[in-house]
């Protein structure tokens, strides 16, 4: 089992390092409190993931789902937002975002000096952030089995073109995507079904509860159910990456 881990496992670990590694280098910054989301394919968006307590952001009354469209009168996208809260250096920001379809202007606050992160900080914030994603993307999967999460899948298209779009709005968008795509893969190597990892691991742990071997003939049609399942998924996400490339 810990050999099959292994390559999901050094996935996780990339991501965990970027992350850590972004966090350390951002030391000094400011920030108003909040985490954006983004897109399977790895591409930034104005929507906020979460909002931690006694932070700006709480008390300006930012809400997860909000999407930010302005920052103090001038309209920025996902991968802005970050830069331009850095390049305020302290001074009062107002956010105007989108809530349930109306436009909401929030109250003015001032971002907080985020001090030096250290080694140990940055990498329990890095865990934080990835825990963060985890869980976003298990609430993805979940909706896709009920029908509801069809355009959040996206094809090696979208993620090159996620990654190129980060790549134009400098390194640290880069490095960030780049994290997000390295722990996609490895929740998606993980997944039960043969022939990815997660379903070698799955048989490998019932084999070692049964004490014998699964038959060969299982194995085949678990296998073939597998497949058909993540080529279903890429040509989804193929088609969702067709029609924003439409669009």
């Amino acid at each position: 089992v810990a050999v099959i881990f292994a390559g999901p496992g050094a996935n996780l670990l990339l991501a965990i390092a970027l992350f850590a590694g972004l966090f350390l280098a951002a030391s000094g910054g400011f920030r108003l409190g909040f985490v954006l989301g983004a897109t399977k394919g790895g591409e930034a968006t104005s929507i906020v993931q979460e909002v931690a307590a006694e932070t700006p952001a709480a008390s300006a009354g930012l809400q997860t789902g909000d999407r930010i469209v302005e920052i103090d009168g001038s309209a920025v996208s996902g991968g802005e937002i970050r830069a331009a809260i850095g390049a305020s250096e302290g001074r009062p920001l107002q956010l105007t975002v989108l809530r349930e379809g109306e436009t909401v202007e929030l109250t003015p606050v001032r971002p907080e000096d985020t001090g030096d992160y250290g080694v140990v900080e940055s990498i329990g914030e890095s865990l934080r952030v990835t825990a963060l994603v985890t869980k976003e993307i298990g609430a993805t999967v979940g909706r896709l089995v009920t029908g509801s999460g069809r355009d959040e899948i996206s094809s090696p298209v979208g993620i090159v073109q996620g990654s190129s779009q980060a790549a134009e709005q400098g390194a640290d968008n880069y490095l960030w995507v780049l994290g997000l795509i390295s722990l996609s893969l490895a929740l998606l190597n993980l997944l039960p079904l043969l022939p990815l990892d997660g379903g070698h691991i799955a048989f490998s742990l019932i084999e070692g509860l049964r004490g014998k071997a699964v038959a060969r003939e299982v194995y085949e049609r678990v296998s073939v159910i597998g497949i058909a399942v993540v080529l279903l998924l890429f040509f989804i996400g193929l088609s969702n990456d067709i029609g924003r490339l439409g669009s």
